[in-house]
């Protein structure tokens, strides 16, 4: 069965969403201001949504938990990353998962996690790496002196070019895309069709089938006007983009990501390097958690010490407030939110439009 639907949010998840739903035939209305923007080169230094400032880091199976719903979502994603990036690959935006993570231990006790979780994973590519032979494979990394754990799959997507790989799909598919601002849901009245009305910040009237709201921190208000509530709190992530003055050797040694404490670095380029994590709860960037993010927690090796900022961008994760990262549930019929991914917007894209499609397909099958 076919329908009309609205994705309220032009993130990763919304678009990523708005896709898969075209792809599968239905009839899809993307509403975001931001699609009035191009997708840039590269990010600048401003306010950011949060993909676009994103690192775009996929941490899938170096995931300590073996059950859950978390751990559930993140292998499906991790499940269906190769499909999403053969398909919307392009020779304009050429799209690829760049591997593998590694992730530094912090001490004695994470190190025996790691090794456990290690041994129990072979299958899933992840191994222990002891701190004598990590400092034989690359002595300018920053480490605390207990080993490390290499995930072969892990890594990152760039998630600029995976938005203007997905806009792209967008054109192909027929979406239509409009750039504003949904200020207000409104229910199906009664009649033989009942549709959602959604009421944007010009005044302009839609009518849809179902709404799916992907629109993080700006789905609170629009669920407050139908009475729901599902309040979420703004965590600031930031990124420091570095000129190296004095790299130890090429970076060739260096995995896609290696994240130290929750920080991750990222190579960029022959000698700049991205630093990024998601560490401060509201919207203002403190300049002090800067300076402990760039001294990745007084483990910076010299050569990080002595780099040149070159420039630096934030962006806003919505975390759910009392309930699990992402809220993905059925609000009403016909209503369905997809929200609050927190860290993780980039890498659970896939399972998260998953949902909403298979959703709405059993939706649509019970429907009247």
């Amino acid at each position: 069965m076919i329908a009309s639907i609205s994705v309220i949010g032009a993130g990763v998840t919304g678009t990523g969403t708005a896709w898969q739903l075209a792809e599968q035939g239905h009839s899809v209305l993307l509403a975001d201001p931001s699609l009035a923007t191009p997708i840039p080169d590269r990010p600048a230094d401003r306010d950011l949504n949060g993909s676009t400032a994103s690192l775009g880091v996929l941490m899938g199976h170096a995931f300590r938990r073996s059950s859950g719903r978390a751990w559930r979502l993140r292998q499906r994603s991790m499940a269906l990353w190769p499909a999403w990036v053969e398909e919307l690959n392009h020779p304009e935006s050429p799209l690829h998962l760049d591997t593998p993570l590694i992730q530094l231990a912090g001490s004695a006790d994470e190190a025996q996690r790691m090794q456990q979780l290690a041994d129990s994973r072979l299958c899933s590519g992840l191994q222990f790496i002891a701190n004598d032979r990590l400092d034989e494979a690359d002595p300018v990394w920053p480490q605390a002196g207990h080993g490390a754990m290499l995930s072969e799959r892990d890594g990152r997507v760039d998630p600029l070019l995976l938005l203007k790989a997905l806009r792209r799909s967008l054109i192909q598919h027929n979406v239509e895309r409009r750039a504003t601002n949904v200020v207000e849901l409104r229910r199906p009245g009664s009649g033989t069709r009942r549709q959602w009305r959604l009421i944007t910040a010009e005044g302009r009237n839609e009518s849809v089938d179902l709404v799916v709201i992907c629109s993080a921190l700006g789905s609170i208000q629009l669920l407050q006007s139908l009475g729901h509530q599902r309040p979420m709190d703004a965590v600031l992530g930031q990124v420091l983009e570095l000129q190296l003055n004095r790299p130890a050797k090429p970076w060739s040694g260096w995995p896609a990501v290696l994240t130290c404490g929750g920080i991750n670095l990222i190579p960029h380029g022959h000698d700049r390097m991205w630093i990024g994590a998601t560490l401060e709860p509201g919207v203002n960037a403190d300049p002090a958690a800067t300076e402990t993010m760039k001294r990745l927690n007084e483990l910076a090796p010299s050569w990080l010490d002595d780099a040149q900022l070159l420039g630096q961008w934030h962006g806003l994760r919505a975390r759910p407030r009392g309930k699990p990262a992402p809220l993905l549930e059925e609000i009403e019929p016909g209503l369905l939110l997809a929200s609050g991914h927190y860290r993780n917007g980039v890498l659970l894209a896939p399972a998260t439009a998953e949902w909403v499609s298979q959703h709405i397909h059993k939706e649509l099958l019970t429907s009247p």
